[in-house]
C-alpha cells in the first residue's frame, strides 16, 4: 500500500467515532467511520496487488451496504486501499468460456441490483480515486453523488478491447452526467484521459493532491465542494432525433477502424445509446441484454482469450531486472527506436552509430515520440537526457548490455563485435536485434560466444510489445535469465526461441508477404491483395506491410530463409531486387509499392472494388502462418502453442479476435485446414504442403 494512503488510513483509524470498527469483518472490504461521522469504505480485495470486482467481492459489498443503511453514517467515502489504484475492473476470469447468454444476463443483473442499490443511498457519497480507475471500477465511481481524483488518476472503458461494452450501468450513467460526444469516444475506444481532463469534463468534481484529500471529502459531504455542472449539450444530445444523425456518424467512424463483422462490440454500444440514449433507466436494462449477447461471440471471447495471453507472458519475463546501462549500435529505424524505448523506460541509454546523421535522426524521432506518449514537459526532458548520443562507443566500456542492430550483413555483424568484444564488461551481454540470421554463424567470431543471444524487437517498437529472446546451444543461462527479465522491465512481453533461421516471427510472416507478392505476378492488383488480408482481419495488408518493414529488409530475410528451407516458400520475384537496387525501400524512404506522403500510403479504393478478394487469396495469405507455427512447434524451437498465438498477435498484429493463428486452425478445424492446404498445393507447389506437426497438432 501506498505511504501516502497508509499514514491517512491511520489517521482515520484514530479518529474513530462512536460507530463500530467493522474493518475485521469483511473480507474484500475495511469499514471505519471518523469523527465526523463520515464512513471510509477502503476495497482491499484479497490476495491481490489490484483491486477487480468479482461475483464474490460484489456479494460482499452488498453486505456492506446492509451495514451501512443500519448506521446511517453522515457520508460514505469508497477508496481502495491498493497502491496501484480504485479499481482495475472486473475479474476477467469470470468472463472465460461463457456461451449461454441468459446465464450472463441473470449473472450481470445480480451485479447490477448491487450498483443500483448503492446509487440509492438517501446518505453523501463520495469515490476518492487514485491511480487507474478503469472499467467496471469507473462504474462504481460513477454510481457515487461525488467523485474526487487524486492528481494523476486516469480514467477509462477498456471493455471494448475485449469485445464488450460497460456493463454495469456505465454506458446509461456515463452518457448521462457526461456530453454523449465526449463520453461515447472514450467508450469506443478504449482510451485513458488524465483526472484533469476528466474535471475539464464534468468525470469528477474535484482534483486534489493526497494531502488535501480529508478536507476535500468534508466539503463534498457538508455540501461546500463546488461541484461539476452537467452540460446543458447533454438533454440536446440524447434528445432522440439528434441521437439518430450523430448515431450514424459514430457507426461510419467505427467502420473505419473495425468492421462490424469482426468486432461487434462498438456498433453494439452506438445501438444502444440510439435506441435508449434518452431514457437512462431503460438503458440501464438494456445494456444487461446488450452485454450478454456480446459477451457469447467468438470475438469478446477470443480477445478475453488474447488478454490472458498477454499476462502469461508478462509472468515469463520473471522479475530482478539488473541491467541499468544499454549501449545501442546502429541508430537506424530499429536501432534507434530501441533506445529511444528503453530510455523511456528509466534505463540510462548510450546510442552509437559509424555516422552523425542516423544518430542526430533517431534522437529527433525519440523526442517526437516522448511529446506523445509523456504529458509534462519535465518528464520529457528528463527521458531525452537518459538518451546519449554516443559516436566514440565509450559506452560499450560501461553498459550492462550491448545491443547491436547494424543491417541484415553477417560479415558487417561479425566485424562490430570483433571491436567492441575486448572493450566489454565481462558481465556483460551481447545481443543482436538480427530478425534472421541464426546465432550458430553469428557466435563464430566471437571469443566468448555464450554471452551473445538474441533480443528481437519489431517495427514500430514503441507499439509491439513482442521481443524474441533467442538461445543457441551454447548460451549462457543466467545471461539468457537477465534478458527475459530486462525485457519485461522495459514494458515488453518475451518470447523464448531457439535460434533457427526467421525464428518464429519473421518465419511465419515472410510467407505471407511473398505470397502475396506471388499474387502480384499473377497481376492480382496490390490494394486487392491488401484488402483480402484486411477482410479476414489483419490490421493491415501484406503489400503494404512490406513497405513498412521495408523492402531491402524484405529481401534479405526472405533470401536468408529461401537459402535454408528452399521451396517452401515462394519464390523472390525479380522485380524486388530491382526495386530494393533503385532505392525504393517502402515507407523510409517515400516509395516502395506505394507512394507515402505524410507517413501514410496512398491509395485508390478503385481497385478493391473492381475485383473483390477471394477466399482462395485469403487463404494463400494466411494458413501458411498457421503451417508454419504448426513446424516450429514440432522442431521444438518454441514449445507452447498459446504462447505462438500470443506472439503472432503482439508481434505482428495477427488479427486478435481470431486469436492467433494456431487458435484460428483449431476454430476452423485442423482437417479443413490440412485439407484446404493440400489443395493450394495440388494448384500452386510445395510450398503449401501440410507440416507434418499437424498430425499430433491439439
Amino acid at each position: 500500500m501506498d505511504s501516502k494512503i497508509m499514514d491517512v488510513l491511520k489517521d482515520r483509524v484514530l479518529e474513530l467515532g462512536p460507530a463500530p470498527d467493522t474493518s475485521g469483518a469483511y473480507r474484500h472490504f475495511k469499514l471505519t467511520r471518523d469523527a465526523d461521522g463520515i464512513a471510509w469504505l477502503l476495497f482491499d480485495r484479497a490476495d491481490a496487488s489490484a483491486n477487480t470486482l468479482s461475483a464474490v467481492v460484489l456479494e460482499e459489498f452488498d453486505q456492506v451496504l446492509n451495514a451501512l443503511e443500519a448506521q446511517r453514517p453522515t457520508g460514505i467515502v469508497v477508496r481502495s486501499a491498493k497502491s496501484s489504484g480504485f479499481i482495475a475492473g472486473a475479474d476477467v476470469n469470470e468472463f472465460r468460456g461463457a456461451s449461454d447468454p441468459s446465464e450472463v444476463e441473470t449473472q450481470i443483473s445480480r451485479a447490477h441490483a448491487v450498483i443500483d442499490r448503492f446509487e440509492a443511498l438517501k446518505i453523501p457519497t463520495v469515490a476518492v480515486i487514485h491511480g487507474f480507475c478503469l472499467g467496471g471500477g469507473l462504474e462504481v465511481a460513477l454510481a457515487c453523488q461525488m467523485r474526487i481524483a487524486i492528481d494523476g488518476a486516469r480514467f477509462g472503458f477498456p471493455e471494448v478491447m475485449l469485445g464488450l461494452h460497460p456493463g454495469l450501468g456505465g454506458t446509461a450513467r456515463f452518457t448521462h452526467l457526461v456530453n454523449p460526444m465526449q463520453a461515447m469516444p472514450l467508450m469506443l475506444t478504449g482510451k485513458t484521459i488524465d483526472a484533469r481532463k476528466a474535471k475539464a469534463i464534468g468525470l469528477v468534481d474535484a482534483v486534489t493532491e493526497e494531502r488535501h484529500v480529508r478536507n476535500a471529502v468534508r466539503d463534498a459531504v457538508f455540501g461546500k465542494l463546488k461541484r461539476a455542472k452537467p452540460s446543458a449539450l447533454i438533454p440536446i444530445m440524447n434528445f432522440s432525433p439528434v441521437r439518430g444523425i450523430l448515431a450514424s456518424r459514430m457507426v461510419a467512424e467505427a467502420g473505419k477502424a473495425a468492421p462490424r463483422e469482426h468486432y461487434p462490440a462498438p456498433y453494439a454500444l452506438i445501438e444502444l445509446w440510439e435506441k435508449h440514449g434518452g431514457d437512462r433507466a431503460a438503458m440501464l436494462n438494456a445494456e444487461k441484454a446488450s452485454f450478454a449477447r456480446l459477451m457469447v461471440t467468438p470475438t469478446a471471447q477470443n480477445l478475453i482469450r488474447v488478454f490472458f495471453l498477454r499476462e502469461q507472458m508478462k509472468k515469463l519475463a520473471g522479475d530482478g531486472n539488473t541491467i541499468k546501462h544499454i549501449h545501442v549500435i546502429g541508430a537506424g529505424a530499429m536501432g534507434g527506436d530501441i533506445a529511444a524505448w528503453c530510455a523511456h523506460q528509466d534505463i540510462r541509454v548510450t546510442l552509437a552509430d559509424m555516422k552523425p546523421a542516423p544518430i542526430a535522426g533517431a534522437m529527433k524521432r525519440a523526442a517526437d515520440l516522448y511529446s506523445k506518449i509523456i504529458r509534462k514537459r519535465t518528464d520529457q526532458r528528463d527521458t531525452l537526457d537518459r538518451l546519449i548520443p554516443d559516436m566514440d562507443g565509450e559506452g560499450v566500456r560501461n553498459a550492462d548490455l550491448i545491443i547491436e542492430a547494424v543491417s541484415e550483413k553477417l560479415e558487417l555483424k561479425q566485424k562490430v563485435y570483433a571491436g567492441i568484444e575486448p572493450r566489454m564488461k565481462p558481465d556483460a551481454i551481447l545481443a543482436t536485434n538480427t530478425s534472421s540470421i541464426p546465432l550458430q554463424d553469428l557466435r563464430s567470431t566471437l571469443a566468448r560466444p555464450e554471452r551473445l543471444l538474441g533480443l528481437h524487437f519489431f517495427n514500430p517498437v514503441s507499439r509491439l510489445q513482442l521481443v524474441e529472446v533467442v538461445s543457441h546451444d551454447g548460451v549462457d543461462a543466467e545471461m539468457l535469465r537477465k534478458a527475459t527479465a530486462f525485457a519485461g522491465a522495459i514494458d515488453r512481453l518475451p518470447l523464448s526461441v531457439r535460434s533457427s533461421p526467421g525464428f518464429l516471427v519473421n518465419r511465419a510472416l515472410t510467407p505471407y508477404m511473398l505470397e502475396a507478392m506471388m499474387l502480384m505476378e499473377e497481376k492480382v492488383d496490390k490494394e486487392t491483395i491488401d484488402a483480402a488480408a484486411e477482410q479476414f482481419g489483419m490490421p493491415m495488408g501484406p503489400i503494404e506491410l512490406a513497405d513498412q518493414v521495408g523492402l531491402d529488409i524484405c529481401l534479405a530475410v526472405g533470401d536468408m530463409l529461401r537459402s535454408k528451407f528452399g521451396d517452401l516458400l515462394p519464390p523472390t520475384p525479380a522485380w524486388l531486387r530491382e526495386k530494393v537496387n533503385k532505392g525504393e525501400l517502402g515507407k523510409k524512404t517515400g516509395k516502395g509499392f506505394y507512394t507515402w506522403r505524410d507517413g501514410k500510403a496512398e491509395k485508390s479504393s478503385s481497385a478493391v472494388a473492381t475485383a473483390r478478394p477471394t477466399q482462395e487469396m485469403i487463404d494463400r495469405l494466411v494458413l501458411p502462418m498457421s503451417n508454419v507455427c504448426v513446424a516450429c512447434l514440432r522442431e521444438g524451437i518454441v514449445d507452447n502453442p498459446d504462447v505462438v498465438d500470443g506472439a503472432m498477435i503482439f508481434g505482428t498484429g495477427y488479427a486478435p479476435f481470431r486469436g492467433g493463428p494456431l487458435n484460428y486452425a483449431r476454430t476452423r478445424g485442423t482437417e479443413n485446414i490440412t485439407a484446404t492446404l493440400r489443395t493450394l498445393a495440388a494448384r500452386f507447389g510445395d510450398r503449401f504442403a501440410p507440416d507434418a506437426g499437424w498430425e499430433t497438432f491439439k
